[in-house]
């Protein structure tokens, strides 16, 4: 209940600026009706007026501890009891503390105290104040409205400065995502260019035998159709995804599932240890596919070697299900308790995990990724399996 009523006064604080008049009003008029006969008529007015003035005290915060302590003046100097105009006197002052400029709070706070106490001490006034205790109430206000402004102005500065790193890391999120674009749609390209350089030799190939072997010239040309309905599912792949035409084209294969003993040969060469195990019955990979599974370790790899540690080990699974594929990769050198965040970015560089969820969004599929139960560090790829033909 005390959180619905904080939220509600936070979203709608005229609601609470309302509570007060009219708990003020309502005081008001009571203690007039108390004490009538030592207050003449025009006394209960101004003071509803001095309540109301209230409404207005985050707007014009200046101005409404004017219009008090005007009536506070002309209150004293009467000779009339204050009644509750001295809690609407602090209100005012602690609103000036919490929403006017520090300087002009200062000033402000400075020409109330001087008013108020000059015309208690005027001769014509009999009103028993006291000073210190006058004094202690009006200090206590004012350090009370300023503690909250500073506080909301830190508040205002945290949620600021967390809304600016969140549109920075979206930005970052995006130029990686973008980037990554980029080089999946220029390896997707080398594998477009290849399977087009063999119709071209195919076709070559068919036209030179097309009368001494016919069956031969039909085997290419059957060859070349296949190639050319794999280019245009590889090209239906690359719908949507921005390449950039920076750089010299490569029209070489990239590697894929065949080129993972050398990837794995290569690492641990390099010192790390990795076992690589295929379960299932393994099926020819269209080339965009195999480059995906080949780039899932390649990173996974890559990652164990700069973040797992001298002592770690790593193992490489292939598992060929019914319709889809899995490749985890695991490892045996992150400490338990690591948060589930993108280790392929050492202080802030690199996108190794932005990488690998886009590769696999192109298919289709999903990624995981986190820390291990004990010790270690899993990511696990599932792709839809579409078999070359």
């Amino acid at each position: 209940m005390n959180r619905v009523a904080a939220t509600l006064v936070r979203h709608r604080p005229e609601l609470l600026d309302w509570a007060i008049v009219v708990v003020l009003s309502v005081g008001t008029v009571i203690g007039w009706a108390l004490d009538r006969a030592h207050q003449p008529a025009w006394a209960l007015p101004v003071d509803l007026a001095a309540c109301l003035a209230l409404l207005w005290r985050r707007s014009r915060p200046l101005q409404v501890l004017a219009v008090v302590v005007a009536v506070d003046v002309v209150q004293i100097v009467a000779d009339i009891p204050a009644n509750s105009l001295i809690y609407v006197t602090l209100i005012a002052i602690y609103s000036v503390a919490a929403y006017a400029s520090r300087r002009w709070a200062v000033a402000a706070l400075l020409g109330t105290y001087a008013s108020i106490f000059g015309a208690v001490l005027s001769p014509a006034a009999s009103i028993d104040l006291g000073i210190v205790t006058g004094t202690a109430l009006m200090a206590a206000a004012a350090v009370l409205g300023d503690n909250i402004r500073t506080r909301r102005a830190y508040l205002a500065a945290v949620e600021e400065r967390a809304a600016r790193m969140e549109r920075e890391r979206d930005a970052q999120a995006a130029i990686a995502a973008a980037a990554e674009r980029t080089r999946i749609a220029r390896e997707m390209h080398d594998v477009i260019a290849h399977s087009l350089s063999v119709m071209v030799a195919q076709a070559d190939g068919a036209g030179y035998v097309m009368d001494s072997s016919p069956d031969r010239a039909r085997r290419a040309i059957a060859t070349v159709a296949e190639t050319g309905r794999l280019a245009l599912s590889e090209m239906h792949r690359l719908l949507g995804v921005l390449r950039s035409t920076d750089g010299e084209e490569n029209l070489t294969p990239q590697p894929g599932v065949e080129q993972l003993d050398a990837l794995i040969a290569r690492t641990q060469s390099a010192g790390l240890p990795v076992t690589l195990s295929v379960q299932g019955t393994p099926v020819l990979l269209t080339p965009g596919m195999s480059l995906t599974v080949y780039r899932i370790v390649q990173e996974a790899l890559t990652n164990t070697l700069k973040h797992a540690g001298p002592a770690a080990t790593a193992t490489v699974q292939l598992r060929y299900l019914t319709q889809d594929m899995e490749i985890e990769v695991t490892d045996n050198g992150h400490p338990a308790g690591v948060p589930d965040t993108d280790p392929m970015i050492p202080d802030g560089g690199g996108h190794g995990l932005a990488g690998m969820r886009e590769r696999t969004a192109v298919y289709g599929g999903s990624l995981q990724a986190g820390p291990l139960d004990g010790a270690g560090w899993r990511i696990c790829a599932q792709l839809p399996l579409e078999p070359a033909r």
